[in-house]
């Protein structure tokens, strides 16, 4: 078994029967998806990702409309780093904002990482991704003159940029490291115009870390 299969094995005595849960992207999920399915777990799914959804739908996991939840039991996630204040940066994706909505709908927002993962604390090696509405654009970057550097997030698929299911645009900004992540989080989400960022300082309550060695926990209370 993988370091992910092992992640994703270890988060399944969080889940309970009747519960609903909340799942992110990415291939530790997916391995999750299908321990869940193994066990014959009854739950209900709320997920901010497509193809998290089109997978649990493949098993016959019911999935709930994120507009119709209200309150989700625990939420598992990934993310590019984590830090040991569970200080998490989320690159990837570009879903960050319904991300961070299913993590504050629940109880515990667990991430599963692998060690390499893990930082003392977070480099800002990746950029911090923000949602921005189009009208804001200009005013929005000429207010992060002083980042390293800052891009619109390009589409692969078509001329222009990458546009969200909002039709907002995704602002990739480049940091310096040693950055006070709790201040660099509630300076971005506080400019007009920017729904919100990839820095996850207030929601994570736990993160189940795989090693060849095996699985620790880490908490807000330590190791």
């Amino acid at each position: 078994m993988d370091i992910k299969m092992k992640c994703a094995k270890a988060a399944l005595k969080y889940i309970g029967n009747g519960t609903v849960i909340g799942l992110g992207g990415g291939s530790t999920i997916a391995h999750l998806i299908r321990f869940i399915k193994e066990e014959q777990l009854d739950i209900k799914v709320v997920t901010p990702s497509w193809e998290t959804k089109r997978k649990c739908e493949g098993v016959g996991l019911a999935v709930i409309p994120l507009s119709e939840a209200s309150a989700v039991d625990v939420a598992f996630d990934g993310c590019d780093q984590v830090d040991a204040h569970l200080h998490a940066l989320k690159s990837g994706g570009g879903i960050h904002t319904d991300e961070k909505l299913v993590a504050s709908m629940a109880n515990e927002y667990i991430l599963l990482v692998d060690e390499s993962k893990v930082v003392k604390e977070l480099t800002y090696e990746h950029p911090v991704v923000l949602e921005v509405i189009p009208q804001a654009l200009a005013f929005v970057m000429h207010q992060l003159s002083d980042a390293e550097k800052v891009e619109i997030r390009m589409s692969s698929d078509k001329d222009g940029p990458v546009m969200t299911d909002r039709g907002n645009l995704l602002l990739d900004v480049y940091v310096k490291g040693s950055q006070d992540s709790v201040r660099l989080e509630e300076r971005l989400k506080g400019l007009a115009g920017v729904l919100d960022v990839s820095l996850f300082t207030s929601v994570v309550t736990k993160a189940v870390v795989a090693s060849e060695s095996g699985i620790r926990e880490m908490t807000k209370h330590g190791v």
